[in-house]
């Protein structure tokens, strides 16, 4: 009779997969025997695999170039990632050695960009775009980093009040993006996402504080989906909408030259997980190029800030199950020797069939 935890995944998934295989009646993880791990290390206990964060921003690199090859585009594509996803020093590290770009979203995350400099592992000619919303820190430490001589340091406006802030007491030349306000999926809490600038207002702001400005170069729009890239009706029209606007910005617009797409490619949260990254690249691609080609424009350099999907399948974290409670007449709680909510708070809200310990 099969009444072992592991007969139930076998039946149920794909198992073993890519990262999971069995080994000896032993699981291993990518390769590490993880039994050996834990008689070494105990539990709980976090590790890392730092070569899994290479392989996807290859992998991403690679589909996106295929992608543009297949239909002839003209533009270049970017990776960048996604710093607040993991501030770790050794997965920052292994993120620059892949010779990536980099996207803030806060003063701290500036700090750390000069730390890296400092040490000679971040290079003056790195895009780093910088989001979210601008406390008066962040803008210093921006203009700081322009200072220093980051000639590719783009702050994107998340608000029709941040340049303003951003060239008080500043003489330098600034080269600029805009966040589109993207509107969210119909089943959200929310209409309109919280960050960005409305629709119907870029290209007014752009004529009215940007276009005359010797000072100001806009050269990127920048549209994210909180839901992530999804191959849905929802994700395809807010592409298509975020695209016809950058060809209409661009007839006015002659230094644009940037879109900037954001982050949300999905990882593996759970087994049975199933994502078409090859298509999803070219159909993004195709699209933007179609659009392009509608309207006249040439196709722009495409921008990507994948966090999770850099480092979220390069952690792990391990626990034994220390004991057993019955509830009830039918449930059985294995109870572990931590909690996923105080060792796991980066994980928690990523997949709902996570539970609290």
């Amino acid at each position: 009779m099969k009444n072992k935890y592991v007969d139930l995944i076998e039946q149920t998934f794909e198992f073993p997969n890519q990262e999971f295989t069995v080994n000896e009646n032993e699981l291993s993880w990518c390769g590490i025997p993880l039994m050996d791990i834990i008689k070494q290390y105990g539990t709980p206990l976090r590790i890392a695999y730092l070569p899994k964060i290479g392989e996807n921003i290859q992998k991403a690199r690679r589909m996106f170039n295929v992608a543009m090859a297949k239909v002839d585009y003209e533009g270049d594509y970017h990776y960048c990632y996604c710093t607040k996803s993991s501030h770790f020093s050794f997965v920052m590290e292994e993120v620059l050695k892949q010779g990536v770009h980099l996207e803030t979203s806060s003063a701290f995350d500036i700090n750390i960009m000069e730390t890296l400099f400092e040490q000679g592992l971040l290079k003056s000619e790195t895009f780093v775009l910088c989001n979210g919303f601008k406390r008066p820190m962040y803008v210093e430490n921006i203009q700081s980093l322009i200072n220093k001589g980051f000639n590719n340091v783009i702050p994107i406006l998340d608000n029709i009040f941040e340049l303003d802030l951003l060239m008080k007491d500043f003489d330098q030349k600034l080269k600029v993006g805009i966040r589109i306000a993207s509107e969210e999926e119909p089943k959200f809490d929310f209409y309109t996402s919280r960050l960005g600038v409305r629709y119907n207002d870029i290209i007014p702001y752009y004529e009215e504080k940007i276009a005359n400005n010797p000072q100001v170069e806009l050269k990127m729009l920048h549209f994210f989906i909180n839901t992530g890239v999804k191959d849905t009706l929802y994700y395809w029209n807010e592409l298509s909408k975020a695209v016809n606007l950058y060809c209409e910005l661009k007839k006015v617009c002659p230094t644009l030259d940037s879109l900037d797409i954001g982050g949300g490619f999905p990882i593996q949260t759970y087994l049975d997980f199933e994502y078409d990254y090859e298509y999803m690249a070219e159909e993004i691609v195709s699209q933007i190029k179609l659009i392009c080609n509608q309207n006249g424009v040439p196709e722009p350099h495409i921008f990507t800030e994948f966090g999770s999907y850099t480092v979220g399948e390069s952690g792990a974290m391990l626990y034994s199950i220390v004991n057993q409670k019955k509830q009830n007449d039918r449930e059985l709680w294995d109870m572990i020797d931590s909690s996923f909510m105080t060792t796991l708070p980066d994980t928690w809200a990523i997949n709902q069939r996570y539970w609290a310990g």
